[in-house]
């Protein structure tokens, strides 16, 4: 019953936003606005606050992202081995970058943010900041480089690549709220109760926007193009990537809430920022477009299970 309490309230919310668009009752454009408004000001808000005054224990930084990045590697690896065996002659290589861009990048912001907390309250803030201050840079990287080396281009610097990816780093406000509310935390000067009430009035509305914004973008994605492909990311992303983090968590000996974080954010499914990967490249952009709506419906029957494993574990 607890899991059910954890876990309906978000995806009912992302019902929410999904019938929304569906009944007309706001535009398919309303994304743009809500989505910024909750990425840019709200979760942000939170993830200041929440690491400034939360109580929690240290982790070891590498232990966490060795699970959890150990976990995204295998599945990587898994990803290209099998898109090329689904394509055979047919992989041109780019395919299969795309497949496991599809197959490891998961909605760990829109989706992954509201749902950690609510399973593991907000102790889980700092594993959840290790996990976020590098993983947009470190996927979109990878990735990048990645299709430069099987296309064989070479156009560009490896500089050229890089810094594009640092400049929008410096500049995203999830990354500034987490590093500032880092930098504040360490200085034990606190939040006035004002300042503290403001921001936690800010802070209420991140996780219900940014649900609601998830359910609205959702409308966008079908679930269209070559069904094997689909269903193997979402196998690949729901399935083999929670388990081996669960695996690695525990041959690296993490604490049970830095394991929860790790198991948790490994089985978000696919998010939106796959298919930019994927439309960016024009490779796989339909199924790439139907693992983050089916995988994102599926979420709603697998993230149970891996809510009530974690929390059952702690």
């Amino acid at each position: 019953m607890a899991t059910v309490l954890i876990v309906a309230p978000v995806f009912a919310l992302i019902a929410a936003g999904y019938a929304a668009v569906l009944f007309r009752f706001v535009s398919e454009t309303a994304h743009k606005g809500i989505s910024e408004f909750a990425f840019s000001i709200a979760i942000p808000a939170l993830l200041f606050r929440t690491i400034v005054v939360s109580e929690f224990s240290d982790v070891s930084p590498w232990r966490m992202w060795g699970a959890y990045y150990g976990a995204l590697a295998i599945t990587w690896i898994a990803a290209l081995a099998l898109s090329a065996l689904l394509r055979g002659r047919r992989d041109t290589g780019e395919d299969g970058v795309v497949f496991a861009i599809g197959s490891v990048y998961g909605n760990i912001v829109m989706l992954g943010i509201p749902l950690t907390l609510s399973a593991l309250g907000n102790a889980a803030a700092g594993p959840m900041a290790l996990i976020l201050s590098v993983n947009t840079p470190l996927l979109w990287l990878c990735g990048t480089l990645q299709m430069e080396l099987v296309s064989r281009k070479h156009t560009t610097s490896p500089l050229s690549i890089i810094w594009p990816v640092l400049r929008d780093l410096a500049r995203n406000p999830i990354m500034l709220a987490i590093g500032l509310g880092l930098f504040w935390r360490l200085t034990g000067l606190g939040l006035t109760p004002v300042v503290d009430r403001t921001i936690e009035l800010l802070a209420q509305a991140g996780s219900p926007t940014a649900l609601i914004a998830l359910g609205i973008n959702l409308f966008r994605f079908e679930v269209k193009g070559e069904k094997l492909d689909i269903a193997v990311m979402c196998a690949l992303k729901l399935l083999a990537m929670p388990a081996a983090a669960f695996v690695l968590a525990r041959l690296l000996d993490l604490p049970p809430l830095a394991a929860g974080v790790a198991v948790l954010f490994a089985a978000m499914p696919t998010g939106a920022n796959a298919y930019i990967f994927a439309a960016q490249y024009q490779r796989l952009v339909n199924p790439v477009s139907g693992a983050v709506a089916l995988g994102t419906l599926l979420a709603a029957v697998t993230l149970p299970v891996v809510v009530f494993v974690v929390t059952g574990v702690r």
